[in-house]
């Protein structure tokens, strides 16, 4: 198992988070990768109900996870930390000029393209959900949001991954379109639903999110009692 503390490569996470960020803080997407290569990372956590450490935002400006590390760059925003995993591991990226541009610009349209129109989304349905301007403003982000969809459906069609084999393009998007799950906003487009479960099939996947969830499970807050 890559998971290794001794190990020089190392990834911030949060010990622990609420239910419905499970399975989705972002450390996740590093935790895949590494584990599509099977390189050794530690782990540091933070805890996500108090002020970062100070000094941590020299390591990440926003005070957000994951920051990584390894023996050649610090870096922190998870899609430079895949370009940098894939530039150096043709897993990851294809070693082809062409290929490798073509799945890295994948890489930022899934956070530039489609991810922000999946923010307004979880903004109604968890950060202000009840609230009373959400029932005017949720079709107007719905339109939004199954526009972005529709591209990115017809852009798959029918491959199995976005340039031909797995990449980073395709681990990004999948953990991206993931924080639709328990709706049925990508059911509508079929070969996304399939894409998704293509990727959450893979061994590294399942390892990495196996990984994340056991140390929410291990720090997960004692109850209050009255």
């Amino acid at each position: 198992m890559p998971v290794d503390s001794t190990a020089a490569t190392e990834v911030t996470a949060y010990r622990w988070v609420p239910d419905f960020a499970q399975g989705l803080v972002r450390d996740l997407r590093v935790r895949w990768a590494l584990e599509e290569i099977g390189r050794p990372y530690r782990v540091r956590l933070l805890d996500v109900t108090k002020p970062r450490p100070e000094e941590y935002f020299c390591e990440q400006p926003f005070g957000q996870v994951p920051a990584y590390r390894d023996d050649e760059v610090q870096l922190f925003e998870s899609g430079a930390i895949l370009i940098h995993l894939g530039l150096q591991d043709d897993r990851l990226l294809p070693t082809d000029p062409a290929q490798r541009m073509r799945a890295i610009a994948w890489v930022i349209a899934s956070l530039n393209s489609v991810e922000p129109a999946i923010f307004p989304l979880l903004m109604i349905n968890v950060f202000n959900k009840g609230e009373a301007w959400t029932v005017e403003a949720r079709p107007k982000f719905m339109e939004r949001l199954n526009s972005r969809l529709k591209c990115m459906s017809d852009a798959l069609r029918d491959k199995e991954w976005l340039e031909g084999r797995f990449t980073i393009a395709d681990l990004m998007l999948v953990t991206v379109l993931r924080q639709l799950r328990g709706g049925h906003v990508v059911d509508q487009f079929p070969n996304l639903a399939a894409f998704i479960a293509r990727g959450e099939a893979r061994p590294a996947f399942q390892r990495a999110l196996a990984d994340q969830l056991a140390v929410f499970a291990e720090n997960e807050p004692t109850p209050q009692t009255a």
